[in-house]
């Protein structure tokens, strides 16, 4: 037989069907991959091809030459696509053919879009708890989550009194929060799990799974009396110490010898302990006069410092000696935080055994800038924040405030501390500053550390100037 005559006695095509459908989730834009997987795939893309392929039976027993897909409406619901495949007839006959094959586009919701649809929907949740009297910590831990992308496989976030609640469509980007958590702060975790269904024909089972993520109730600038034998294992410190830095670690200073140790969490978790006193305790003073020891550690050296109290301005003259690591960086006449260990009354049975006359009368902690506070009502930064959800219970008006208060200490913070500063995004702002004249010693944040707050609706991206720049070098070339 002629070719002819073979091509039309045989068709090489038969068993390949020229109509298929493919499943399309709207919410997400992504396409169902048999038997459960959805991809992203743009159109005319080269997963999109793949995925094509890969509905088509029959294409193993040919051979394929080449596919294209041909042009339709992107609204037609139709893709089509361009075969060439070859085939041997008889004994070294070989035939090729070219054919078409469509493909109906079908919409269907896919899991992850079911389950964002239903609301109470989860398959994990984390919750992220402190039992500490401020926000302080939540405030900065948001800003980690926000750099390093980790909520981003989260279904929802709600706000609960003490945290923060995180829930997940899967179990495995829980326990990935979780090993976050605990590589960013000192916390301990435990897990449940709680039976919804069962399917006694296949022996399985649905779960939902419970995380609950402790943060241990140390911040930075607190007052701690270490357990006796706590202070001895880590090189002799002394029991009261400060709390510089909370990391993966926490890390403490003895102010009177600039001795530094660091508690991990597991030695914390061993020997609990509570803080002496935190950042709301803390109270003025006025700097006198500062001499310098000679002794430095990094960033702190030892002075002997005489303060007095400004809420004493005008009562009395009581001036208190105190030894301090802020040695230089206080000079006379600043303003400066500290725990007034005289009229302070803890009950704590580590305290209760120290010596108290070898206890100082006043523990500096940081320097404060009054002048700065009363004056400056706007800021030429900010910060990008989650989207939460607030709880069940919504907080009174004497809570709210005590938020926004902690809010605004927490961005002193990151003004005064550079090294905090480093680890978060800092945004420019379309606010400025008030016009007045700031303290020439103030820490500003300089131009260089904030980023442009931009998104991918934002106008003109990094593809659009490209294209602009291209624009204006064809017109460059016609010009010549």
């Amino acid at each position: 037989m002629c070719i002819d005559c073979i091509r039309n006695e045989v068709d090489i095509t038969e068993g390949i069907p020229k109509q298929c459908t493919i499943q399309f989730c709207r919410d997400c834009e992504r396409y169902l991959q048999p038997p459960a997987h959805w991809v992203n795939a743009q159109l005319e893309s080269r997963e999109l091809l793949a995925l094509c392929l890969k509905k088509l039976r029959g294409l193993n027993k040919v051979r394929l030459i080449d596919a294209s897909f041909i042009w339709t409406e992107p609204h037609s619901k139709r893709v089509r696509v361009k075969l060439t495949i070859q085939k041997e007839v008889f004994a070294a006959a070989i035939l090729q053919q070219v054919f078409e094959v469509e493909f109906i586009v079908s919409y269907q919701q896919c899991e992850d879009c079911t389950r964002v649809a239903a609301k109470n929907t989860w398959k994990a949740m984390v919750q992220v708890r402190q039992k500490v009297p401020h926000k302080r910590t939540f405030f900065y831990l948001e800003q980690l989550i926000l750099k390093h992308g980790a909520h981003r496989d989260t279904v929802n976030i709600t706000e609960a009194k003490d945290g923060l609640n995180f829930f997940y469509a899967q179990r495995s980007h829980a326990i990935k929060m979780c090993e976050f958590l605990g590589a960013v702060v000192p916390t301990r975790s435990k897990s449940s799990e709680q039976l919804i269904s069962t399917d006694v024909h296949t022996s399985t089972s649905n779960y939902k799974f419970s995380y609950s993520v402790e943060i241990v109730p140390v911040c930075k600038d607190d007052l701690i009396c270490l357990p006796l034998k706590l202070a001895r294992s880590l090189g002799n410190i002394s029991q009261l110490v400060l709390c510089t830095r909370v990391g993966t670690s926490l890390q403490i200073i003895d102010p009177n010898t600039l001795q530094a140790s660091e508690i991990s969490a597991q030695v914390y978790w061993r020997s609990v302990f509570n803080s002496l006193a935190a950042s709301g305790d803390l109270c003025e003073y006025y700097v006198h006069d500062v001499e310098l020891l000679g002794p430095t550690r990094g960033k702190y050296a030892l002075a002997d410092v005489q303060v007095a109290r400004t809420s004493d301005f005008g009562r009395n003259d009581t001036v208190f000696f105190a030894r301090s690591h802020l040695g230089n960086i206080l000079n006379p006449g600043d303003h400066v935080l500290g725990y007034d260990l005289m009229r302070s009354n803890f009950n704590n049975s580590d305290f209760d055994q120290m010596n108290r006359n070898a206890m100082p009368d006043v523990i500096l902690v940081k320097k404060t800038y009054p002048y700065r506070r009363k004056k400056v009502k706007s800021r030429s930064w900010k910060l990008r924040s989650l989207a939460k959800e607030e709880g069940e219970m919504l907080p009174r008006k004497q809570e709210q405030e005590k938020i926004e208060y902690d809010y605004e200490l927490f961005l002193r913070d990151l003004e005064e501390d550079p090294e905090m500063r480093a680890t978060v995004n800092l945004y420019k702002g379309t606010t400025a500053s008030d016009g007045e004249e700031p303290e020439e010693d103030f820490p500003e944040i300089a131009l260089e550390e904030l980023l442009e707050d931009l998104s991918l609706s934002d106008g003109e991206g990094l593809g659009s100037a490209q294209n602009k720049d291209e624009d204006e070098e064809d017109e460059d070339m016609d010009m010549e």
